[in-house]
Protein backbone atom coordinates (compact mmCIF):
# COMPACT_ATOMS: atom_id res chain seq x y z
CA UNK A 1 0.00 0.00 0.00
CA UNK A 2 3.05 2.09 0.78
CA UNK A 3 4.20 2.11 -2.67
CA UNK A 4 1.03 2.98 -3.94
CA UNK A 5 0.11 6.06 -2.32
CA UNK A 6 4.10 7.01 -2.89
CA UNK A 7 2.85 6.32 -6.76
CA UNK A 8 -0.21 8.62 -6.37
CA UNK A 9 1.82 11.12 -4.50
CA UNK A 10 3.78 11.35 -7.54
CA UNK A 11 0.99 10.84 -10.51
CA UNK A 12 -0.53 13.98 -8.65
CA UNK A 13 2.78 16.22 -9.07
CA UNK A 14 3.20 15.43 -12.47
CA UNK A 15 -0.57 15.92 -13.18
CA UNK A 16 -0.33 19.57 -11.62
CA UNK A 17 3.19 19.90 -13.76
CA UNK A 18 2.26 18.73 -16.87
CA UNK A 19 -0.92 20.63 -16.60
CA UNK A 20 0.34 24.05 -16.30
CA UNK A 21 3.02 23.24 -19.09
CA UNK A 22 0.04 22.76 -20.86
CA UNK A 23 -1.67 26.08 -20.02
CA UNK A 24 1.24 27.81 -20.62
CA UNK A 25 2.11 26.82 -24.72
CA UNK A 26 -1.74 26.30 -25.40
CA UNK A 27 -1.98 29.79 -23.82
CA UNK A 28 0.49 32.00 -23.78
CA UNK A 29 3.09 30.46 -26.37
CA UNK A 30 0.25 29.28 -28.81
CA UNK A 31 -1.71 31.90 -28.13
CA UNK A 32 -4.51 29.24 -29.46
CA UNK A 33 -7.51 30.43 -27.16
CA UNK A 34 -7.85 33.65 -29.10
CA UNK A 35 -6.99 31.87 -32.98
CA UNK A 36 -10.90 31.11 -33.65
CA UNK A 37 -10.41 30.85 -37.58
CA UNK A 38 -10.33 26.96 -38.54
CA UNK A 39 -7.38 28.28 -41.29
CA UNK A 40 -5.58 30.02 -39.20
CA UNK A 41 -5.71 27.14 -36.15
CA UNK A 42 -4.30 24.39 -38.55
CA UNK A 43 -1.62 26.95 -39.92
CA UNK A 44 -0.36 26.61 -36.68
CA UNK A 45 -1.12 22.69 -36.04
CA UNK A 46 1.49 22.23 -39.18
CA UNK A 47 3.49 24.94 -38.46
CA UNK A 48 4.40 23.68 -34.79
CA UNK A 49 3.29 20.14 -35.58
CA UNK A 50 6.16 18.92 -33.12
CA UNK A 51 4.75 20.92 -29.98
CA UNK A 52 1.39 20.24 -30.60
CA UNK A 53 2.17 16.26 -30.56
CA UNK A 54 4.25 16.79 -27.54
CA UNK A 55 1.79 19.03 -25.43
CA UNK A 56 -1.34 16.39 -26.48
CA UNK A 57 0.86 13.49 -24.83
CA UNK A 58 1.89 15.38 -22.09
CA UNK A 59 -1.14 17.10 -21.29
CA UNK A 60 -3.59 14.13 -22.13
CA UNK A 61 -2.28 10.97 -22.69
CA UNK A 62 0.38 10.66 -20.19
CA UNK A 63 -1.63 12.80 -17.51
CA UNK A 64 -4.58 10.13 -18.35
CA UNK A 65 -2.11 7.10 -17.20
CA UNK A 66 -1.39 9.05 -14.29
CA UNK A 67 -4.88 10.28 -13.24
CA UNK A 68 -5.38 6.61 -13.63
CA UNK A 69 -3.01 5.85 -10.64
CA UNK A 70 -4.09 8.42 -8.59
CA UNK A 71 -7.15 7.26 -8.75
CA UNK A 72 -6.42 3.64 -7.32
CA UNK A 73 -4.10 5.31 -4.79
CA UNK A 74 -7.33 7.49 -3.39
CA UNK A 75 -9.07 4.47 -3.25
CA UNK A 76 -6.93 2.62 -1.55
CA UNK A 77 -6.73 4.98 0.79
CA UNK A 78 -10.58 6.09 1.50
CA UNK A 79 -12.00 2.74 0.37
CA UNK A 80 -12.56 1.42 4.27
CA UNK A 81 -14.31 4.84 5.54
CA UNK A 82 -16.45 5.83 2.51
CA UNK A 83 -16.69 2.55 0.13
CA UNK A 84 -19.89 3.24 -1.97
CA UNK A 85 -18.31 7.21 -2.49
CA UNK A 86 -15.25 5.96 -3.02
CA UNK A 87 -16.49 3.27 -5.65
CA UNK A 88 -18.41 5.67 -7.75
CA UNK A 89 -15.44 7.90 -7.94
CA UNK A 90 -13.01 5.77 -8.90
CA UNK A 91 -14.85 4.47 -11.65
CA UNK A 92 -15.48 8.15 -12.75
CA UNK A 93 -12.17 8.74 -12.73
CA UNK A 94 -10.78 5.72 -14.69
CA UNK A 95 -13.42 6.99 -17.05
CA UNK A 96 -12.14 10.29 -17.35
CA UNK A 97 -8.75 9.38 -17.63
CA UNK A 98 -9.74 6.82 -20.40
CA UNK A 99 -11.39 9.82 -22.60
CA UNK A 100 -8.38 11.79 -21.86
CA UNK A 101 -5.99 9.41 -23.32
CA UNK A 102 -8.29 9.17 -26.73
CA UNK A 103 -8.67 12.77 -26.51
CA UNK A 104 -4.69 13.01 -26.89
CA UNK A 105 -4.76 9.83 -28.99
CA UNK A 106 -7.49 11.10 -31.74
CA UNK A 107 -5.74 14.58 -31.57
CA UNK A 108 -2.33 13.19 -32.51
CA UNK A 109 -3.79 10.95 -35.12
CA UNK A 110 -5.45 13.68 -37.00
CA UNK A 111 -2.70 15.67 -36.51
CA UNK A 112 -0.51 13.62 -38.96
CA UNK A 113 -3.81 12.96 -41.34
CA UNK A 114 -4.23 16.71 -42.04
CA UNK A 115 -0.89 17.96 -42.35
CA UNK A 116 -0.73 15.06 -45.08
CA UNK A 117 -3.76 16.31 -46.53
CA UNK A 118 -3.12 19.83 -46.56
CA UNK A 119 -0.22 19.78 -49.02
CA UNK A 120 -2.39 17.89 -51.44
CA UNK A 121 -5.60 19.37 -51.08
CA UNK A 122 -5.53 23.03 -48.29
CA UNK A 123 -9.73 23.19 -48.19
CA UNK A 124 -10.38 19.72 -47.37
CA UNK A 125 -7.83 19.42 -45.02
CA UNK A 126 -9.50 22.55 -42.87
CA UNK A 127 -12.81 20.53 -43.18
CA UNK A 128 -11.32 17.64 -41.80
CA UNK A 129 -9.61 19.41 -39.02
CA UNK A 130 -12.57 20.81 -37.73
CA UNK A 131 -14.08 17.62 -37.32
CA UNK A 132 -11.32 15.91 -35.76
CA UNK A 133 -11.25 18.76 -33.17
CA UNK A 134 -14.93 18.38 -32.49
CA UNK A 135 -14.07 14.65 -31.49
CA UNK A 136 -11.28 15.87 -29.28
CA UNK A 137 -12.49 18.64 -27.62
CA UNK A 138 -15.55 16.65 -26.67
CA UNK A 139 -13.57 13.71 -25.43
CA UNK A 140 -11.38 16.51 -24.34
CA UNK A 141 -14.04 17.92 -22.02
CA UNK A 142 -13.89 20.96 -23.70
CA UNK A 143 -17.54 21.80 -23.75
CA UNK A 144 -17.61 21.25 -19.50
CA UNK A 145 -15.64 19.27 -17.07
CA UNK A 146 -18.23 17.33 -15.78
CA UNK A 147 -16.22 13.99 -15.45
CA UNK A 148 -12.84 15.45 -13.75
CA UNK A 149 -15.68 18.07 -11.20
CA UNK A 150 -17.50 14.97 -10.10
CA UNK A 151 -14.25 12.66 -9.91
CA UNK A 152 -12.83 15.86 -7.71
CA UNK A 153 -16.21 16.58 -5.55
CA UNK A 154 -16.55 12.71 -4.35
CA UNK A 155 -13.21 12.42 -3.57
CA UNK A 156 -13.20 15.43 -1.49
CA UNK A 157 -16.54 14.44 0.37
CA UNK A 158 -15.55 10.91 0.72
CA UNK A 159 -11.82 12.15 1.81
CA UNK A 160 -13.47 14.98 4.53
CA UNK A 161 -15.60 11.69 5.18
CA UNK A 162 -12.93 9.46 6.23
CA UNK A 163 -10.18 12.27 7.58
CA UNK A 164 -8.25 10.69 4.83
CA UNK A 165 -6.59 14.24 3.18
CA UNK A 166 -6.32 17.69 5.61
CA UNK A 167 -9.77 19.42 5.65
CA UNK A 168 -8.87 22.28 3.60
CA UNK A 169 -7.43 20.28 0.79
CA UNK A 170 -10.89 18.35 1.04
CA UNK A 171 -12.71 22.12 1.19
CA UNK A 172 -11.03 23.27 -1.92
CA UNK A 173 -11.59 20.11 -3.51
CA UNK A 174 -15.56 20.15 -3.34
CA UNK A 175 -15.39 24.37 -4.89
CA UNK A 176 -13.29 23.07 -7.60
CA UNK A 177 -15.57 20.17 -8.06
CA UNK A 178 -18.53 21.81 -8.20
CA UNK A 179 -16.87 24.62 -10.78
CA UNK A 180 -15.82 21.39 -12.72
CA UNK A 181 -19.42 20.45 -12.96
CA UNK A 182 -20.94 23.81 -13.34
CA UNK A 183 -18.95 24.03 -16.46
CA UNK A 184 -21.03 21.95 -18.70
CA UNK A 185 -23.70 24.85 -18.22
CA UNK A 186 -23.20 26.73 -22.09
CA UNK A 187 -23.45 29.93 -20.21
CA UNK A 188 -20.72 29.19 -17.73
CA UNK A 189 -18.28 27.11 -19.86
CA UNK A 190 -15.82 30.34 -19.37
CA UNK A 191 -14.89 29.33 -15.57
CA UNK A 192 -12.97 25.97 -16.93
CA UNK A 193 -10.09 28.39 -16.14
CA UNK A 194 -11.16 28.55 -12.87
CA UNK A 195 -11.62 24.72 -12.66
CA UNK A 196 -7.94 24.04 -14.02
CA UNK A 197 -5.98 26.64 -11.70
CA UNK A 198 -8.16 24.93 -8.95
CA UNK A 199 -6.73 21.19 -9.58
CA UNK A 200 -3.53 22.51 -10.13
CA UNK A 201 -3.32 23.81 -6.69
CA UNK A 202 -5.56 20.66 -5.24
CA UNK A 203 -3.17 18.01 -7.27
CA UNK A 204 0.14 19.79 -5.58
CA UNK A 205 -1.64 19.05 -2.61
CA UNK A 206 -2.67 16.04 -2.95
CA UNK A 207 0.57 14.91 -3.59
CA UNK A 208 2.02 16.36 -0.75
CA UNK A 209 0.01 14.45 1.22
CA UNK A 210 0.63 11.49 -0.46
CA UNK A 211 4.23 11.17 -0.26
CA UNK A 212 4.56 12.24 3.48
CA UNK A 213 1.69 10.71 5.46
CA UNK A 214 -0.08 7.35 5.42
CA UNK A 215 -3.63 7.10 5.99
CA UNK A 216 -3.68 6.22 9.98
CA UNK A 217 -1.59 9.60 10.30
CA UNK A 218 -4.64 11.87 8.83
CA UNK A 219 -7.22 9.72 11.36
Amino acid sequence: MKTLQKSGGIAALYMAISHLIGLVIFIIVLDYINITDPTQKLAVNIEKQSVIFSTNLLMYVFFGFALMVLSLALYDRMKSGAPALMQVGTAIGIIWAGSLIASGMVANAGLATVVALHAKDPAQAVLTFQGIETVTNGLGNANGEILGGMWTLLVSLAALRTGGVPKGLNILGMFVGAVGILTIIPALTAFTGVFGLGQIIWFVGLGTVLLRTQPQAMA
